[in-house]
Protein backbone atom coordinates (compact mmCIF):
# COMPACT_ATOMS: atom_id res chain seq x y z
CA UNK A 1 0.00 0.00 0.00
CA UNK A 2 2.76 2.21 1.40
CA UNK A 3 4.63 1.70 -2.39
CA UNK A 4 1.31 2.67 -4.62
CA UNK A 5 1.16 5.59 -2.20
CA UNK A 6 4.37 6.78 -2.83
CA UNK A 7 4.45 5.57 -6.50
CA UNK A 8 0.29 7.54 -7.53
CA UNK A 9 0.36 10.40 -5.15
CA UNK A 10 1.66 13.66 -6.68
CA UNK A 11 4.34 15.62 -4.93
CA UNK A 12 2.46 17.99 -2.15
CA UNK A 13 2.31 21.59 -3.01
CA UNK A 14 4.15 23.78 -0.80
CA UNK A 15 1.50 25.60 0.84
CA UNK A 16 -0.04 22.04 2.09
CA UNK A 17 3.30 21.06 3.98
CA UNK A 18 3.71 24.86 5.33
CA UNK A 19 0.43 24.18 7.14
CA UNK A 20 1.73 21.24 9.34
CA UNK A 21 4.79 21.07 12.03
CA UNK A 22 7.23 17.84 11.48
CA UNK A 23 8.12 16.40 14.83
CA UNK A 24 11.33 14.40 15.31
CA UNK A 25 12.53 12.30 17.87
CA UNK A 26 15.55 9.77 17.89
CA UNK A 27 16.67 7.24 19.59
CA UNK A 28 20.58 5.98 19.05
CA UNK A 29 22.16 2.97 20.21
CA UNK A 30 26.08 3.18 20.59
CA UNK A 31 27.95 0.07 20.80
CA UNK A 32 30.42 0.48 23.36
CA UNK A 33 34.20 0.18 22.64
CA UNK A 34 34.95 -2.76 24.92
CA UNK A 35 37.13 -5.23 24.73
CA UNK A 36 34.90 -7.69 25.99
CA UNK A 37 31.03 -8.02 26.43
CA UNK A 38 29.13 -6.33 28.65
CA UNK A 39 27.97 -9.54 31.49
CA UNK A 40 30.71 -11.82 29.94
CA UNK A 41 34.35 -12.12 28.85
CA UNK A 42 33.70 -12.56 25.00
CA UNK A 43 35.46 -10.42 22.32
CA UNK A 44 33.22 -8.02 20.70
CA UNK A 45 35.99 -8.28 18.21
CA UNK A 46 34.19 -7.57 14.70
CA UNK A 47 34.09 -9.56 11.81
CA UNK A 48 35.71 -13.45 13.46
CA UNK A 49 33.75 -16.34 12.48
CA UNK A 50 30.17 -16.88 13.21
CA UNK A 51 29.69 -17.58 16.64
CA UNK A 52 33.14 -18.06 17.80
CA UNK A 53 32.64 -15.06 20.24
CA UNK A 54 29.97 -16.51 22.21
CA UNK A 55 29.41 -18.78 25.50
CA UNK A 56 27.44 -19.76 27.91
CA UNK A 57 26.99 -16.78 29.77
CA UNK A 58 25.68 -14.38 26.63
CA UNK A 59 23.99 -17.66 25.02
CA UNK A 60 22.34 -17.84 28.22
CA UNK A 61 22.27 -21.32 28.91
CA UNK A 62 21.04 -23.12 32.05
CA UNK A 63 23.01 -21.92 35.01
CA UNK A 64 24.79 -18.93 34.46
CA UNK A 65 25.57 -16.25 35.93
CA UNK A 66 26.16 -12.56 34.47
CA UNK A 67 28.63 -9.90 35.55
CA UNK A 68 29.16 -6.52 35.15
CA UNK A 69 31.48 -5.04 32.84
CA UNK A 70 32.95 -2.12 34.69
CA UNK A 71 34.41 -0.35 31.70
CA UNK A 72 31.00 -0.25 29.87
CA UNK A 73 29.97 1.05 32.90
CA UNK A 74 32.49 3.57 32.60
CA UNK A 75 32.25 4.27 29.15
CA UNK A 76 28.33 5.02 29.45
CA UNK A 77 29.27 7.58 32.17
CA UNK A 78 31.78 9.59 29.34
CA UNK A 79 29.19 9.56 26.90
CA UNK A 80 26.40 11.21 29.70
CA UNK A 81 29.01 13.27 31.26
CA UNK A 82 29.51 14.83 27.66
CA UNK A 83 26.29 14.91 26.40
CA UNK A 84 25.42 16.94 29.60
CA UNK A 85 23.48 14.57 31.27
CA UNK A 86 22.99 13.71 35.40
CA UNK A 87 24.25 10.62 36.33
CA UNK A 88 22.53 9.39 38.85
CA UNK A 89 24.24 7.27 41.87
CA UNK A 90 21.54 4.27 41.35
CA UNK A 91 20.57 2.65 38.22
CA UNK A 92 19.69 -1.04 37.82
CA UNK A 93 19.05 -3.48 35.19
CA UNK A 94 16.26 -4.79 34.50
CA UNK A 95 14.60 -7.91 32.07
CA UNK A 96 13.03 -6.62 28.87
CA UNK A 97 11.19 -9.85 27.94
CA UNK A 98 10.08 -10.85 24.37
CA UNK A 99 11.19 -13.46 21.43
CA UNK A 100 13.01 -13.20 18.72
CA UNK A 101 15.54 -15.48 16.84
CA UNK A 102 18.72 -13.82 18.25
CA UNK A 103 17.59 -13.35 21.18
CA UNK A 104 18.65 -16.44 22.85
CA UNK A 105 17.98 -15.85 26.45
CA UNK A 106 13.95 -14.71 25.54
CA UNK A 107 14.86 -11.26 27.45
CA UNK A 108 17.23 -8.50 27.02
CA UNK A 109 19.18 -7.32 29.68
CA UNK A 110 18.70 -3.37 29.59
CA UNK A 111 17.69 -0.35 31.96
CA UNK A 112 14.00 0.79 32.52
CA UNK A 113 12.60 3.08 35.30
CA UNK A 114 16.32 3.57 36.99
CA UNK A 115 18.57 4.65 34.22
CA UNK A 116 22.23 5.67 34.05
CA UNK A 117 21.81 9.30 33.29
CA UNK A 118 18.83 11.55 32.00
CA UNK A 119 18.23 15.23 31.15
CA UNK A 120 20.85 16.11 28.52
CA UNK A 121 21.37 18.44 25.61
CA UNK A 122 23.64 18.95 22.74
CA UNK A 123 23.91 22.30 20.55
CA UNK A 124 23.18 22.10 16.68
CA UNK A 125 23.33 24.72 13.95
CA UNK A 126 21.29 24.10 10.95
CA UNK A 127 21.32 27.61 8.42
CA UNK A 128 23.07 29.77 11.02
CA UNK A 129 20.60 29.24 13.29
CA UNK A 130 21.81 27.71 16.70
CA UNK A 131 18.93 25.19 18.68
CA UNK A 132 19.18 22.96 21.77
CA UNK A 133 18.26 19.49 21.67
CA UNK A 134 16.85 17.73 24.79
CA UNK A 135 18.09 14.45 25.71
CA UNK A 136 15.61 12.34 27.54
CA UNK A 137 17.96 9.54 29.14
CA UNK A 138 20.97 7.37 28.32
CA UNK A 139 20.92 3.98 29.65
CA UNK A 140 23.04 0.76 29.29
CA UNK A 141 21.79 -2.82 27.80
CA UNK A 142 23.09 -5.60 25.54
CA UNK A 143 22.94 -6.44 22.11
CA UNK A 144 20.84 -9.07 20.33
CA UNK A 145 22.69 -11.47 17.87
CA UNK A 146 22.09 -11.02 14.13
CA UNK A 147 19.73 -13.00 11.75
CA UNK A 148 21.19 -13.81 8.09
CA UNK A 149 18.99 -14.94 5.82
CA UNK A 150 19.62 -16.92 2.59
CA UNK A 151 17.20 -17.44 -0.71
CA UNK A 152 14.95 -15.02 0.43
CA UNK A 153 11.96 -14.76 -1.47
CA UNK A 154 12.65 -18.12 -2.91
CA UNK A 155 10.92 -21.32 -1.17
CA UNK A 156 14.25 -22.51 -0.34
CA UNK A 157 15.06 -19.95 2.39
CA UNK A 158 17.34 -20.76 5.37
CA UNK A 159 17.95 -18.66 8.27
CA UNK A 160 21.28 -18.36 10.29
CA UNK A 161 22.04 -17.14 13.49
CA UNK A 162 25.20 -15.74 14.75
CA UNK A 163 25.39 -14.75 18.16
CA UNK A 164 29.17 -12.70 18.08
CA UNK A 165 27.37 -9.71 18.18
CA UNK A 166 24.74 -10.71 21.68
CA UNK A 167 25.43 -9.25 24.69
CA UNK A 168 27.98 -6.31 23.04
CA UNK A 169 27.54 -2.98 25.06
CA UNK A 170 25.41 -0.72 23.87
CA UNK A 171 24.46 2.35 25.26
CA UNK A 172 21.13 4.14 23.98
CA UNK A 173 20.57 7.54 23.73
CA UNK A 174 17.10 8.64 23.88
CA UNK A 175 16.63 12.35 22.84
CA UNK A 176 13.86 14.84 23.73
CA UNK A 177 11.06 15.63 20.13
CA UNK A 178 12.88 18.65 19.73
CA UNK A 179 13.88 18.21 16.01
CA UNK A 180 11.44 20.14 13.62
CA UNK A 181 12.99 19.21 10.29
CA UNK A 182 15.02 16.17 8.43
CA UNK A 183 17.75 18.91 8.82
CA UNK A 184 17.65 19.33 12.26
CA UNK A 185 18.03 15.11 12.52
CA UNK A 186 21.05 15.01 10.31
CA UNK A 187 22.89 17.69 12.26
CA UNK A 188 21.81 16.24 15.50
CA UNK A 189 23.25 12.71 14.69
CA UNK A 190 26.44 14.41 13.24
CA UNK A 191 26.93 16.48 16.50
CA UNK A 192 26.10 13.08 18.88
CA UNK A 193 28.53 11.02 16.63
CA UNK A 194 31.33 13.43 16.87
CA UNK A 195 31.24 14.30 20.52
CA UNK A 196 30.83 9.75 20.98
CA UNK A 197 33.82 9.94 18.68
CA UNK A 198 35.83 12.09 20.78
CA UNK A 199 35.24 10.88 23.81
CA UNK A 200 36.35 7.34 22.72
CA UNK A 201 33.39 6.17 23.41
CA UNK A 202 32.29 4.10 20.42
CA UNK A 203 33.77 3.72 17.05
CA UNK A 204 30.30 4.63 15.75
CA UNK A 205 30.72 2.97 12.76
CA UNK A 206 27.14 2.17 10.57
CA UNK A 207 28.34 0.10 8.43
CA UNK A 208 29.53 -2.31 11.06
CA UNK A 209 26.33 -1.96 12.97
CA UNK A 210 27.90 -0.28 16.02
CA UNK A 211 25.89 2.96 15.65
CA UNK A 212 22.04 2.71 14.90
CA UNK A 213 19.27 4.98 15.16
CA UNK A 214 15.68 5.03 14.97
CA UNK A 215 13.80 8.08 14.28
CA UNK A 216 10.10 9.05 15.39
CA UNK A 217 8.10 10.90 13.29
CA UNK A 218 4.57 12.89 13.43
CA UNK A 219 2.91 15.64 11.84
CA UNK A 220 0.49 18.19 13.31
CA UNK A 221 -0.95 21.68 12.36
CA UNK A 222 0.96 24.74 13.19
CA UNK A 223 0.08 25.68 16.75
CA UNK A 224 -1.80 22.53 17.92
CA UNK A 225 -1.05 21.59 21.17
CA UNK A 226 -1.01 18.05 20.65
CA UNK A 227 1.90 15.70 19.08
CA UNK A 228 0.38 13.75 16.25
CA UNK A 229 0.25 9.98 15.68
CA UNK A 230 3.74 8.48 16.16
CA UNK A 231 5.17 6.36 13.42
CA UNK A 232 8.66 4.65 14.23
CA UNK A 233 11.52 4.07 11.11
CA UNK A 234 13.37 1.14 12.70
CA UNK A 235 17.08 0.68 12.25
CA UNK A 236 18.58 3.33 9.91
CA UNK A 237 22.24 2.93 9.28
CA UNK A 238 23.24 5.72 7.48
CA UNK A 239 23.07 9.61 7.54
CA UNK A 240 21.60 9.95 4.18
CA UNK A 241 19.11 7.04 4.73
CA UNK A 242 18.05 9.05 7.75
CA UNK A 243 16.88 12.39 5.82
CA UNK A 244 15.43 10.02 2.81
CA UNK A 245 13.03 8.05 5.36
CA UNK A 246 11.86 10.97 6.87
CA UNK A 247 11.37 13.04 3.99
CA UNK A 248 9.48 10.18 2.66
CA UNK A 249 7.36 9.58 5.94
CA UNK A 250 6.55 13.05 6.53
CA UNK A 251 5.17 13.73 2.92
CA UNK A 252 3.13 10.34 3.75
CA UNK A 253 1.39 11.32 6.81
CA UNK A 254 0.54 14.86 5.03
CA UNK A 255 -0.62 13.26 2.29
CA UNK A 256 -3.11 10.74 4.53
CA UNK A 257 -4.16 13.29 6.77
CA UNK A 258 -5.03 16.01 3.55
CA UNK A 259 -6.87 12.89 2.37
CA UNK A 260 -9.19 12.26 5.16
CA UNK A 261 -7.17 9.73 6.13
CA UNK A 262 -5.65 8.61 9.69
CA UNK A 263 -1.89 7.69 10.66
CA UNK A 264 -1.49 4.14 11.82
CA UNK A 265 0.58 4.15 14.84
CA UNK A 266 3.13 1.03 13.60
CA UNK A 267 6.86 0.41 13.28
CA UNK A 268 8.13 1.08 9.98
CA UNK A 269 11.48 -0.48 7.71
CA UNK A 270 13.33 2.46 4.88
CA UNK A 271 14.19 0.39 1.43
CA UNK A 272 16.79 2.38 0.22
CA UNK A 273 15.78 0.40 -3.05
CA UNK A 274 12.57 1.26 -3.41
CA UNK A 275 12.88 4.83 -1.96
CA UNK A 276 10.33 4.50 0.46
CA UNK A 277 9.20 2.87 3.89
CA UNK A 278 7.07 0.03 4.49
CA UNK A 279 5.58 -1.56 7.37
CA UNK A 280 7.10 -3.80 9.72
CA UNK A 281 4.62 -4.43 12.38
CA UNK A 282 1.86 -2.50 13.84
CA UNK A 283 2.09 -0.51 17.39
CA UNK A 284 -1.84 0.27 18.03
CA UNK A 285 -1.24 -0.76 22.02
CA UNK A 286 2.03 -0.60 24.15
CA UNK A 287 4.02 -3.90 23.57
CA UNK A 288 3.97 -5.45 27.02
CA UNK A 289 7.60 -6.23 27.88
CA UNK A 290 6.79 -7.21 31.39
CA UNK A 291 9.76 -5.43 32.79
CA UNK A 292 11.10 -6.93 36.43
CA UNK A 293 14.41 -5.79 37.59
CA UNK A 294 17.23 -7.95 36.87
CA UNK A 295 17.74 -10.45 39.55
CA UNK A 296 20.86 -11.49 39.11
CA UNK A 297 22.70 -8.36 38.76
CA UNK A 298 22.96 -5.99 42.13
CA UNK A 299 21.53 -2.20 41.48
CA UNK A 300 24.76 0.15 39.86
CA UNK A 301 26.49 2.30 42.14
CA UNK A 302 28.08 5.70 41.09
CA UNK A 303 29.85 7.50 43.82
CA UNK A 304 30.42 10.97 43.22
CA UNK A 305 34.09 10.32 43.53
CA UNK A 306 34.03 8.26 40.90
CA UNK A 307 32.00 10.51 38.79
CA UNK A 308 34.46 13.09 39.35
CA UNK A 309 37.15 11.09 37.72
CA UNK A 310 35.23 10.74 34.96
CA UNK A 311 34.80 13.88 34.19
CA UNK A 312 38.03 14.39 34.66
CA UNK A 313 39.24 12.20 31.54
CA UNK A 314 36.78 13.80 29.21
CA UNK A 315 38.78 15.38 26.25
CA UNK A 316 38.45 18.95 25.15
CA UNK A 317 35.13 18.39 22.72
CA UNK A 318 34.73 19.76 19.74
CA UNK A 319 32.35 23.17 20.47
CA UNK A 320 34.67 24.30 22.74
CA UNK A 321 37.74 23.29 20.64
CA UNK A 322 36.30 25.05 17.50
CA UNK A 323 35.74 28.36 19.30
CA UNK A 324 39.34 28.00 21.12
CA UNK A 325 41.09 27.65 17.92
CA UNK A 326 39.18 30.89 16.44
CA UNK A 327 40.41 32.66 19.74
CA UNK A 328 43.60 31.16 19.69
CA UNK A 329 44.84 30.63 15.53
CA UNK A 330 43.18 33.82 14.28
CA UNK A 331 41.03 31.06 12.14
CA UNK A 332 37.78 31.40 10.53
CA UNK A 333 34.31 29.84 12.20
CA UNK A 334 34.07 27.80 8.83
CA UNK A 335 37.84 26.82 9.59
CA UNK A 336 37.61 25.67 12.83
CA UNK A 337 34.53 23.59 12.20
CA UNK A 338 36.05 21.48 9.50
CA UNK A 339 39.65 21.02 11.45
CA UNK A 340 37.40 19.77 14.51
CA UNK A 341 35.74 17.08 12.45
CA UNK A 342 37.50 14.41 13.56
CA UNK A 343 39.95 14.35 17.25
CA UNK A 344 42.80 13.32 14.19
CA UNK A 345 42.56 16.34 12.28
CA UNK A 346 42.27 18.65 15.08
CA UNK A 347 45.38 17.25 17.02
CA UNK A 348 47.07 17.27 13.65
CA UNK A 349 46.43 20.97 13.17
CA UNK A 350 47.32 21.42 16.83
CA UNK A 351 50.71 19.29 15.91
CA UNK A 352 51.69 21.99 13.11
CA UNK A 353 51.01 25.04 14.65
CA UNK A 354 52.99 23.76 17.67
CA UNK A 355 55.71 23.33 15.32
CA UNK A 356 56.22 27.08 14.47
CA UNK A 357 53.71 26.92 11.50
CA UNK A 358 51.38 30.06 11.48
CA UNK A 359 47.85 28.74 12.30
CA UNK A 360 45.48 30.43 9.40
CA UNK A 361 48.32 28.89 6.36
CA UNK A 362 47.95 25.84 8.35
CA UNK A 363 44.55 25.84 8.36
CA UNK A 364 44.39 26.90 4.38
CA UNK A 365 46.97 23.80 3.57
CA UNK A 366 45.23 21.15 5.43
CA UNK A 367 42.25 21.50 4.21
CA UNK A 368 42.86 21.84 0.20
CA UNK A 369 46.26 20.06 -0.40
CA UNK A 370 46.86 17.55 2.93
CA UNK A 371 42.81 16.16 2.48
CA UNK A 372 42.74 16.48 -1.00
CA UNK A 373 45.85 14.13 -1.04
CA UNK A 374 44.61 12.02 1.70
CA UNK A 375 41.33 11.57 -0.19
CA UNK A 376 43.60 10.79 -3.53
CA UNK A 377 44.97 8.46 -1.78
CA UNK A 378 42.37 6.80 0.30
CA UNK A 379 44.01 7.14 4.06
CA UNK A 380 43.27 8.69 7.07
CA UNK A 381 44.67 11.85 9.02
CA UNK A 382 46.69 9.12 10.82
CA UNK A 383 48.48 7.90 7.61
CA UNK A 384 49.69 10.49 5.85
CA UNK A 385 53.13 10.58 5.22
CA UNK A 386 53.63 14.04 5.90
CA UNK A 387 54.09 14.72 9.44
CA UNK A 388 52.99 17.84 11.18
CA UNK A 389 56.26 18.86 11.71
CA UNK A 390 56.99 18.63 8.08
CA UNK A 391 54.51 20.44 7.41
CA UNK A 392 55.50 23.23 9.44
CA UNK A 393 58.76 23.08 8.05
CA UNK A 394 57.44 23.92 4.29
CA UNK A 395 54.97 26.43 5.34
CA UNK A 396 58.12 28.46 7.15
CA UNK A 397 60.37 27.68 4.09
CA UNK A 398 57.27 29.51 2.01
CA UNK A 399 57.11 32.43 5.12
CA UNK A 400 60.28 33.44 5.38
CA UNK A 401 59.95 33.56 1.04
CA UNK A 402 62.91 31.31 0.54
CA UNK A 403 60.25 29.39 -1.56
CA UNK A 404 57.13 30.69 -3.40
CA UNK A 405 53.44 29.49 -2.98
CA UNK A 406 53.41 27.48 -6.01
CA UNK A 407 56.93 26.08 -5.45
CA UNK A 408 55.43 24.64 -2.04
CA UNK A 409 52.32 22.98 -3.72
CA UNK A 410 54.89 21.27 -6.02
CA UNK A 411 57.07 20.37 -3.18
CA UNK A 412 54.18 18.94 -1.06
CA UNK A 413 53.31 16.48 -3.56
CA UNK A 414 56.80 14.93 -3.92
CA UNK A 415 57.10 15.33 0.31
CA UNK A 416 53.22 13.05 0.22
CA UNK A 417 54.83 10.59 -2.35
CA UNK A 418 57.94 10.26 -1.09
CA UNK A 419 58.24 10.83 2.67
CA UNK A 420 61.25 13.23 2.00
CA UNK A 421 61.47 16.60 4.26
CA UNK A 422 60.08 19.88 2.53
CA UNK A 423 63.75 21.42 2.97
CA UNK A 424 65.78 18.13 1.34
CA UNK A 425 63.44 18.81 -1.97
CA UNK A 426 63.90 22.26 -2.59
CA UNK A 427 67.89 21.62 -1.85
CA UNK A 428 68.48 18.59 -4.30
CA UNK A 429 66.14 19.86 -6.79
CA UNK A 430 67.15 23.55 -6.84
CA UNK A 431 63.39 25.43 -5.93
CA UNK A 432 64.50 28.17 -3.75
CA UNK A 433 62.86 31.25 -4.84
CA UNK A 434 64.63 33.86 -7.17
CA UNK A 435 65.22 37.02 -5.73
CA UNK A 436 67.76 38.09 -8.41
CA UNK A 437 66.93 40.94 -10.25
CA UNK A 438 68.46 41.16 -12.91
CA UNK A 439 67.23 37.31 -13.93
CA UNK A 440 63.58 38.26 -13.30
CA UNK A 441 64.24 41.40 -15.45
CA UNK A 442 65.83 39.37 -18.36
CA UNK A 443 62.35 36.66 -17.76
CA UNK A 444 60.30 39.80 -18.26
CA UNK A 445 61.59 41.52 -21.10
CA UNK A 446 61.69 38.29 -22.87
CA UNK A 447 57.87 37.88 -22.50
CA UNK A 448 57.09 41.09 -23.14
CA UNK A 449 59.06 40.93 -27.20
CA UNK A 450 56.80 37.96 -27.07
CA UNK A 451 53.67 39.62 -26.53
CA UNK A 452 53.14 42.85 -28.24
CA UNK A 453 49.28 42.44 -28.64
CA UNK A 454 49.10 42.42 -24.71
CA UNK A 455 51.31 44.97 -24.55
CA UNK A 456 49.18 47.41 -26.49
CA UNK A 457 46.13 46.26 -24.69
CA UNK A 458 47.59 47.34 -21.42
CA UNK A 459 49.22 50.75 -22.42
CA UNK A 460 45.49 51.38 -23.70
CA UNK A 461 44.55 50.77 -19.98
CA UNK A 462 43.54 47.21 -20.37
CA UNK A 463 44.36 46.69 -16.75
CA UNK A 464 43.60 43.22 -16.66
CA UNK A 465 45.76 41.77 -18.62
CA UNK A 466 48.75 42.79 -16.21
CA UNK A 467 47.98 39.49 -14.69
CA UNK A 468 48.69 37.16 -17.99
CA UNK A 469 52.47 39.15 -18.24
CA UNK A 470 52.90 38.19 -14.07
CA UNK A 471 52.11 34.82 -14.91
CA UNK A 472 54.00 34.50 -17.95
CA UNK A 473 57.14 35.71 -15.75
CA UNK A 474 56.31 33.27 -12.97
CA UNK A 475 56.00 30.25 -15.57
CA UNK A 476 59.30 31.27 -17.35
CA UNK A 477 60.94 31.28 -13.77
CA UNK A 478 59.83 27.79 -12.60
CA UNK A 479 57.55 29.56 -9.90
CA UNK A 480 60.56 30.23 -8.45
CA UNK A 481 60.72 34.49 -8.85
CA UNK A 482 59.60 36.65 -5.92
CA UNK A 483 56.32 37.39 -7.12
CA UNK A 484 56.60 40.86 -5.79
CA UNK A 485 59.95 42.01 -7.97
CA UNK A 486 58.23 40.11 -10.45
CA UNK A 487 55.54 42.86 -10.08
CA UNK A 488 57.37 45.74 -9.68
CA UNK A 489 59.63 45.05 -12.41
CA UNK A 490 57.12 44.28 -14.87
CA UNK A 491 55.35 47.75 -13.93
CA UNK A 492 58.35 49.35 -14.62
CA UNK A 493 59.08 47.74 -18.45
CA UNK A 494 55.47 48.32 -19.08
CA UNK A 495 55.20 51.77 -18.26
Amino acid sequence: MAKTLAQAAPALAPETTAKYEVVIGLEVHAQLLTKTKIFCGCSTQFGNSPNSNSCPVCLGLPGTLPVLNRRAVELAMRASLALNCTVHEHSRFARKNYFYPDLPKGYQISQYELPLATGGHIEIEVNAARKRIGITRLHLEEDAGKSLHEGFPDSNEKSYVDFNRCGTPLSEIVSEPDMRSPEEAYAYLTSLRQILLYCGVSDCNMEEGSLRCDANVSVRLRGAPQFGTKVEVKNLNSFRYLVKALEFEIERHIGVIEGGGTISQETRLWNQGEGLTVSMRSKEKAHDYRYFPEPDLLPVHVGAAWREEVLRSLPELPEVKRSRFVAEHGITAYDAQVLTDSQPLADYFEATVLAGAPGKSSANWMQTELLRQLNVSGKQIAASPVTPRALAELLKLIESGKITGAVGKKVFITMFESGRSAGDIVSAEGLAQVNDTSAIDSAAREVIAKNPENVAKFKAGNEGVFQFFVGQVMRATRGQANPQIVGEILRKLLS
